[in-house]
């Protein structure tokens, strides 16, 4: 496992906190960071994930962009991927993620974005796991292409242990 900067551990665990939402802090737990993914375990839910924060980029932004895969063992959900985009979308429009020279179209709303269905789900995830880098492109309210970029370091083992997180939790 790569040692993060504590400048890097610090924003990887406030995205953490900051994207759990209403539940108390002290109820997540760590399971892990790697490289610029983290993983975590909320067992109050339960819930485990592996996030990471976009790249930084010098364009606008209205939200702090992030890429999750979430797993609700009591729904019997696991490996979801999530986007949070950096600015609202105009309606209708196409937003893309490109992983590894691959490309899905999403379904989004405001400023997140998530796959089709779970076919494109697990093929998403399944090229997460070797491609270095992710993109998702999309147009903003003002008619503005963007894009946010992931290196994906990291991101197989952080979803790894969430998924190990969440077995516990079953």
């Amino acid at each position: 496992m790569k040692r993060l900067s504590g400048r890097t551990f610090r924003l990887v665990t406030l995205l953490a906190i900051g994207v759990a939402g209403a539940v108390p802090a002290l109820a997540r737990e760590s399971l892990g960071l790697y490289a610029t993914w983290g993983a975590f375990r909320d067992p109050l839910v339960p819930r485990c994930y592996a996030i990471a924060m976009a790249e930084p980029s010098q364009a606008a932004r209205e939200y702090q962009p992030f890429a999750a895969i979430g797993s609700w063992p009591r729904r019997g959900a696991r490996g979801q991927l999530h986007v949070r985009l950096s600015r609202r979308i105009m309606q209708p429009s196409t937003v893309t993620l490109t992983v590894g020279g691959q490309r899905w179209p999403l379904i989004a709303g405001g400023g997140d974005a998530w796959p089709r269905n779970e076919g494109d789900n697990a093929a998403i995830v399944a090229a997460m796991r070797s491609a270095p880098r992710m993109t998702v492109t999309a147009t903003d309210l003002k008619g503005n292409r963007f894009v946010n970029a992931w290196p994906l370091a990291g991101a197989a083992s952080a979803m790894d242990a969430a998924l190990i997180g969440c077995a516990k939790a079953q």
